[in-house]
């Protein structure tokens, strides 16, 4: 069997992120040279700050000023939380703005590869709750200024693919949690109002979502990182491949905690994706992608790590 030639040099944005300081840890234990961009400096793991360049993204000179050569961009910054860029919808504009920052600065460098961090918001609310790839996502399927960002982040880096050669990958990741997050993301959230006995509220009472482990989430992006030659210029679903309820998920915290906290139930918000679920079967195909961790154990390493950061 052929297996591709590994990159040797990464370059990651956002990389004092969740995501990104996982990937980059993990990068940096299998021997790749790395390099980090993000507008703070990593505040978990110093081995990985040591590898962060400081600067905005949003600032088209920003990238410029880096000296270097690197043979996979992988794209994760971006302003993340959706129901806050319905709050203020000038966010989406920047997440583009950096889109467009990076994949110039790739032209003019002549960076070969791209890996796009975009997300299951761009399917929309779907009739079906399963979706795959080939479900193209719409701009009429845009429930929000953060789906809208993450579409047309996808949509350019189709147009530099079409106009200037570059190769990309595209990963729609779900609702990625676990350990270097300290946002109030919801497993976050409950986590923090569990500890208080504090009361959560769960925006949808039918809410079904796909929660994905950040080591799987890592995964993916290595897999597509070592078969970018057999598997890019496509786009890959990164999940857990099963659907959960936000209820569930706030009762697998109360148990594990253990807590004694009221969970209150409220109306959708604005902008949110209601059902969702992966199929991660191309994934899984191409990428050899094998999401290891269920949504039980997640949120029990989740906990764990939270109350190692007390």
């Amino acid at each position: 069997m052929q297996f591709d030639m590994k990159p040797s040099k990464i370059l990651v944005t956002g990389s004092s992120g969740m995501i990104g300081t996982r990937l980059c840890e993990e990068l940096l234990a299998r021997n790749y040279h790395v390099t980090g961009f993000d507008l703070k400096p990593n505040r978990w793991i110093s081995k990985v700050n040591e590898r962060t360049v400081i600067g905005d993204l949003r600032d088209p000179s920003s990238l410029g000023a880096m000296s270097g050569n690197w043979d996979v961009v992988v794209h994760l910054a971006g302003n993340a939380r959706v129901y806050e860029l319905v709050v203020n919808p000038v966010l989406a504009r920047e997440s583009l703005q950096m889109v467009m920052n990076v994949l110039e600065f790739m032209r003019l460098r002549k960076l070969p590869k791209i890996i796009y961090a975009s997300s299951r918001e761009v399917y929309g609310n779907r009739y079906r709750i399963r979706c795959s790839e080939n479900a193209s996502a719409h701009v009429e399927d845009c429930e929000s200024p953060y789906a809208a960002s993450k579409l047309g982040g996808e949509a350019m880096i189709h147009a530099y693919h079409h106009c200037y050669g570059l190769n990309y990958i595209i990963l729609r990741f779900s609702n990625v949690y676990g350990r270097y997050d300290n946002s109030d993301r919801v497993i976050p959230l409950f986590i923090k109002l569990a500890r208080g006995n504090k009361e959560a509220v769960i925006y949808g009472k039918r809410k079904l979502l796909d929660f994905t482990y950040i080591d799987d989430a890592v995964e993916g992006i290595i897999k597509a990182i070592e078969r970018f030659e057999r598997a890019g210029n496509d786009v890959f679903n990164i999940a857990s491949g099963e659907a959960v309820s936000l209820v569930h998920v706030a009762r697998l915290i109360k148990k594990y905690m253990p807590a004694n906290n009221n969970i209150i139930m409220a109306d959708n918000r604005t902008g949110e994706v209601v059902r969702f679920a992966a199929d991660i079967t191309k994934a899984k195909r191409k990428l050899a992608y094998k999401p290891k961790t269920g949504i039980e154990l997640g949120i029990q390493k989740t906990i764990k790590w939270y109350a190692q950061m007390k």
